[in-house]
């Protein structure tokens, strides 16, 4: 009889040090996440048009268009009086298992390619989806893919901003 009391200690006791270990990695898990209410996750995008030459373009430096344009509704409060506005994504991609943001170039709308102007313009969607490798900025009319990374409390040289 002793020795089944001592098998049914022995149960309880691995049974126990099993749940702590598990317990103890899951608040480990949780303590290191980022906070999932700051993360966007991106739906399925926009249609992909055949003809479209962006997507051409894209295919063309080896990246495979994952999806389409995506928008991403932003409700603001200003003084207590709620605004609507919206980011755009224009396509996510996907090269040597990185996913990148897509950003293409607009006449209307210039890139000021100084640390600051790329902060302002960019920054937002490196924020946004952090689990992306970074953004690229492609401009199909001059054949350029320019990708932009982000590194957040890195000591440099100089300041651009």
């Amino acid at each position: 009889m002793a020795a089944v009391q001592g098998i049914d200690w022995l149960i309880m006791l691995v049974t126990g040090v099993l749940l702590a270990v598990w317990l103890y990695r899951r608040f480990y898990v949780w303590l290191h996440e980022p906070p999932a209410g700051r993360i966007y996750l991106l739906g399925e995008g926009g249609e992909l048009a055949p003809d479209d030459e962006h997507i051409r373009f894209l295919e063309e430096a080896g990246y495979e268009v994952m999806s389409g344009k995506h928008r991403v509704p932003i409700m603001i409060g200003l003084d207590g009086q709620p605004l609507r506005s919206r980011l755009f994504i224009d396509y996510v991609v996907e090269k040597d298992g990185k996913t990148y943001l897509v950003k293409t170039a607009r006449e209307r709308m210039p890139m000021d390619w100084t640390g600051s102007g790329v902060r302002d313009r960019l920054f937002m969607y490196a924020l946004l989806i952090p689990s992306a490798a970074g953004i690229l900025f492609i401009d199909s009319k001059e054949k350029s893919i320019r990708t932009i990374t982000f590194i957040i409390g890195e000591p440099h040289g100089g300041d651009n901003a």
